[in-house]
């Protein structure tokens, strides 16, 4: 397989019909219940409740897991040394536990953020949040960034889904297109925007165009700046299905900033 001949044919494709779009085109099928409904409930299975400080004390940890067990979040978000605590307090509640890998410099080698992926796992992790290798993408070592998520993806399927953080705020377009395709090839689950360690945040154009090259097949994660109601929805109708933020409670409850 020719990743890089891949890689550079899906580029040329995608911005040549995203160049071609109407501006703020929402994709076609993205417009979840929650949306046309307005219940609030719904919002919920949108939330990955994240809690990333690296001053993050355990009231705190607790205080996220009996949130996200209260409004039916999808996951509580945290560092690796904090899933075993989390994992055991939302244990039967149905909310999943999620780590963060090679966070956030997506800079640690293919090995250890594989063996991180393992142990995260082996504490009761179910979902891995994992940051590509930025530097690599944009030095065109397509290979680098393609064995980097698989090495995640191996070791994480079938005990744990996968998303791929690709730190849109440091890439061009062109390279936002090509870690995703990446990410698709090397089987991920989903593709994710943001750290929130960057210089920003999610944009519904970048979810549009994150959507845009994957698909059906794998789903976008929104992450950064989604503070309220608004901001999901737009996010939402862009083609995101899910959002790591730590303003869950606000989006549930309907809460718009002025």
């Amino acid at each position: 397989m020719d990743i890089n001949a891949i890689i550079s044919e899906v580029t040329k494709s995608v911005l040549e019909k995203a160049g071609s779009a109407p501006a703020g085109k929402d994709s076609p099928d993205a417009a979840p219940a929650a949306i046309k409904t307005g219940d609030g409930a719904d919002y919920g299975q949108y939330i990955d409740h994240t809690v990333l400080k690296p001053e993050t004390v355990k009231a705190t940890l607790k205080k996220f897991c009996d949130e996200a067990r209260q409004y039916h979040f999808a996951s509580v978000c945290v560092n690796p040394a904090n899933v075993a605590y989390v994992a055991s307090q939302l244990k039967g509640s149905g909310v999943k536990t999620c780590s963060v890998v090679g966070f956030p410099l997506g800079a640690s080698t293919s090995f250890i953020k594989a063996a991180e992926s393992t142990e995260a796992i082996k504490n009761g992790a179910e979902e891995i949040d994992m940051v590509i290798n930025i530097g690599a993408l944009k030095d065109r070592e397509y290979d680098v960034v393609y064995n980097d998520i698989l090495a995640v993806v191996n070791a994480c399927h079938p005990y744990a889904i996968v998303k791929t953080i690709i730190e849109t705020s440091a890439l061009t377009d062109g390279e936002k297109v090509a870690a995703c395709a990446l990410a698709k090839l090397a089987g991920a689950d989903f593709v994710k925007t943001s750290t929130g360690f960057g210089s920003g945040g999610a944009t519904a154009d970048d979810v549009r165009l994150m959507k845009q090259v994957v698909g059906e097949g794998i789903r976008v994660k929104a992450s950064t700046g989604i503070n309220d109601r608004r901001i999901c929805d737009e996010m939402l109708k862009a083609g995101a299905v899910r959002m790591g933020t730590s303003k869950g409670i606000r989006i549930v409850k309907g809460e718009i900033d002025p």
